[in-house]
């Protein structure tokens, strides 16, 4: 495949840039460096040390009451939550969660890297091993230190809705629900591969160093349209607005209290990236449905990409993650 053009990867790379987005084992007592909790001891900041990339990374966790309950993981977008965009700080997680007997982890990091293993270590962004960490490093962490029943969901949004699909894929049976909120899940053909570039350059990084090249063998095996059916089995939630103005895009709504340039912003870029991914949603909802998989989609008929809808989707996946781990 031909390499997505200058001017497409430029022009999708602002928009993303302008929103500010985009078996259990032993742990090694070294594993875990600092942790600060929070008055009431159930919400706490882990630093939680990843062999893989040789360093530390901040972890917020929402402790359950009781032991032996299931885990919710919730994966940020493009910012990795490190510059301020993740679910802890833009949404009512803590609160939502407070009532709910599971234990919520939030990984504050992996800006740009689509949680997913890299290729190579990259000049900017360095070494990229996150499908180990999550799906190795920190579950087996939780679990241990948290004593879960190791059943868990796992959510993200945007860049991140394309990750979790991918590490559901690549690890049957450990997330028993999966939450997939305004992402573009196709990466093998070239405008998907332009979107991909687009988010890996946003904080600098080469996506050649992720994947490989555009056409390599990487993007295919990445691609969760293609390997769909790899996820027969797990409850599936799925969703993207239109980009067209909905419920929040309004002057007093919270979350752009009277901000009218806030406002401008929500509804032109988020509008147009919310256009886009409907697509890819689309696409990956169709090609679920030619499979026989079953999947709960939520094809809403306005919304933009923002962080108001994704708080929305994260409590209509809740039902469904319940189900399915038993929460």
């Amino acid at each position: 495949m031909i390499e997505p053009s200058r001017w497409r990867k430029t022009t999708v790379v602002a928009l993303f840039m302008a929103l500010g987005l985009f078996s259990t084992t032993l742990i090694p007592k070294a594993l875990v460096q600092s942790a600060s909790a929070a008055p009431g001891g159930r919400e706490q900041v882990l630093s939680v040390f990843s062999p893989a990339m040789a360093k530390s990374i901040p972890v917020w966790v929402l402790r359950a009451a009781d032991p032996g309950r299931p885990v919710v993981y919730l994966l940020n977008g493009v910012d990795g939550g490190d510059s301020g965009g993740s679910w802890a700080g833009r949404s009512d997680v803590a609160s939502f969660f407070a009532d709910k007997d599971v234990t919520v982890v939030v990984p504050l990091a992996g800006r740009s890297s689509y949680y997913t293993d890299w290729i190579a270590d990259d000049p900017i962004l360095g070494r990229n091993k996150w499908a180990t960490f999550l799906t190795r490093e920190l579950s087996a962490f939780i679990d241990s230190t948290f004593n879960t029943n190791g059943r868990s969901a796992i959510a993200g949004l945007s860049m991140s809705a394309t990750s979790v699909l991918n590490l559901a894929i690549e690890q049957p049976g450990r997330y028993q629900a999966v939450g997939s909120f305004s992402g573009c899940a196709r990466t093998s053909d070239p405008m998907a591969q332009a979107l991909v570039y687009s988010q890996v350059a946003t904080f600098g990084g080469n996506a050649a160093n992720m994947w490989g090249p555009p056409g390599a063998p990487g993007w295919a095996d990445h691609d969760p349209t293609l390997h769909a059916d790899r996820l027969r089995g797990t409850a599936l939630y799925i969703t993207a607005g239109n980009g067209l103005p909905g419920q929040h895009e309004a002057l007093n709504d919270p979350s752009i209290n009277w901000n009218v340039g806030a406002l401008l912003d929500r509804e032109t870029v988020g509008g147009v990236l919310e256009s886009v991914v409907s697509q890819c949603t689309g696409q990956l909802v169709d090609r679920l449905r030619s499979l026989g998989i079953p999947a709960a989609v939520t094809l809403r008929p306005a919304g933009t990409h923002s962080w108001p809808y994704w708080q929305d989707d994260l409590h209509n996946f809740w039902p469904i993650a319940a189900g399915a781990i038993g929460a």
